[in-house]
């Protein structure tokens, strides 16, 4: 029963996330890679108020995996990076906090484009 809890709080935060995006989508005139960035700069502006963390804590990757766990990730790295290493630690630590993101995203670019037919307009 607890793996069922968890996988509830994890649909139910994660599908009202993607369900915001959605509403954005319809209400406003924003575009898909506006409102993308608009949720990874929520997510760090969440995350360096330490807003964000328990909410993954709570949620697992309901919270964890979309774009507002993202700029989390980022901020957390930053924040940690400029404790240990000063001021350089504000350029190294969202790299080295987002590094396996950035890599599976490049990753899976990657194979799509081996696979995709691209089509002249």
């Amino acid at each position: 029963m607890d793996i069922f809890i968890t996988f509830l709080k994890a649909f139910l935060v994660g599908g009202l996330i993607c369900a915001i995006g959605q509403l954005i989508m319809d209400t406003t005139k924003l575009t898909p890679a506006r409102i993308l960035v608009a949720f990874v700069v929520s997510g760090v502006v969440l995350g360096a108020a330490g807003v964000y963390q328990p909410l993954i804590e709570w949620a697992g990757s309901g919270a964890a995996v979309p774009l507002t766990g993202f700029g989390a990730t980022l901020a957390k790295g930053t924040k940690e990076a400029v404790q240990k290493d000063g001021l350089l630690g504000a350029l190294t630590g969202p790299l080295t906090a987002g590094a396996a993101g950035i890599t599976a995203a490049v990753f899976c670019g990657l194979i799509a484009s081996i696979f995709a037919k691209p089509k002249e307009k």
